[in-house]
């Protein structure tokens, strides 16, 4: 069995791709005029649903700001600074989630229309057992600026068939997690579908369907939890306490009857 998870979003707050914009730049790939224009694309696909149309633009966008960029040195920078860039991002319900799912003896598979080099150390990071993620075209170990797999909409469903069939995941029992309308594909494969922070054609389907709706809004690095307040532990403490002095007075009592 398996629980596929989209990424940007769902799992982590932002897009995962135009996360690394500050990194990319200290190293040289990106110009200010370049920055600029993917903040400003950033701010878009936050602030609206990711549409057909929308996330076209995004890829066209991506595409062209890579060209000619080397993939090795993307892969070095992405691991490099990835505790620092995304996982601050990830919502402490998507990684209470997650753990649920592999204590369960389910693997975790991360499907995101961003880049594969992205992906791939992200779904580490959280533990996945597998990923997939859209891909460039490389030429002469530098990317040609046009996608050779864009891993969205229908084509995130055609990619986890795929998987089940390599795998032997049993969909109509394995599960999936999504924010956007765009992803009904992948949804409506398997036999769990839930979904996450939806945008509003999305929200309509899952009413429709009887889908559970899930609400993320706690972005907590990796591995950190909250701690108990001070009040909590002293509550905690004095409830101890009590419970001590009850048993105590109890062995006592018990004791003086015996006798």
């Amino acid at each position: 069995m398996a629980a596929f998870f989209d990424l940007d979003k769902t799992v982590v707050a932002k897009s995962s791709v135009l996360a690394f914009t500050r990194p990319f730049f200290e190293e040289g790939l990106l110009s200010r005029r370049a920055v600029l224009q993917s903040l400003y694309a950033q701010l878009l696909y936050m602030l609206s649903a990711a549409d057909q149309a929308r996330v076209d633009r995004m890829r066209e966008h991506i595409a062209r700001m890579c060209n000619g960029w080397d993939v090795e040195q993307i892969r070095s920078i992405v691991d490099k600074t990835l505790q620092d860039v995304v996982t601050p991002l990830v919502y402490a319900e998507a990684q209470d989630l997650i753990a649920d799912h592999r204590a369960r003896g389910h693997d975790v598979i991360i499907v995101s229309a961003s880049g594969q080099e992205v992906v791939e150390p992200i779904a580490r990071t959280l533990g996945a057992e597998h990923s997939t993620g859209s891909r460039m075209r490389i030429v002469d170990g530098r990317y040609a600026g046009e996608v050779e797999f864009y891993c969205f909409g229908e084509a995130k469903a055609v990619a986890i068939r795929e998987m089940a069939e390599r795998y032997g995941y049993d969909l109509s029992r394995s599960y999936a997690y999504s924010d956007s309308a765009t992803d009904l594909p992948m949804l409506q494969e398997v036999g769990n579908p839930r979904v996450v922070n939806p945008d509003r054609p999305l929200r309509r389907a899952a009413v429709e369907n009887d889908w559970p709706i899930l609400i993320f809004a706690r972005p907590v690095p990796l591995g950190r939890r909250a701690r108990p307040s001070l009040r909590a532990l002293v509550t905690l403490a004095a409830t101890l306490g009590a419970t001590v002095l009850i048993l105590g007075a109890t062995r006592r009592l018990a004791q003086r009857r015996t006798h």
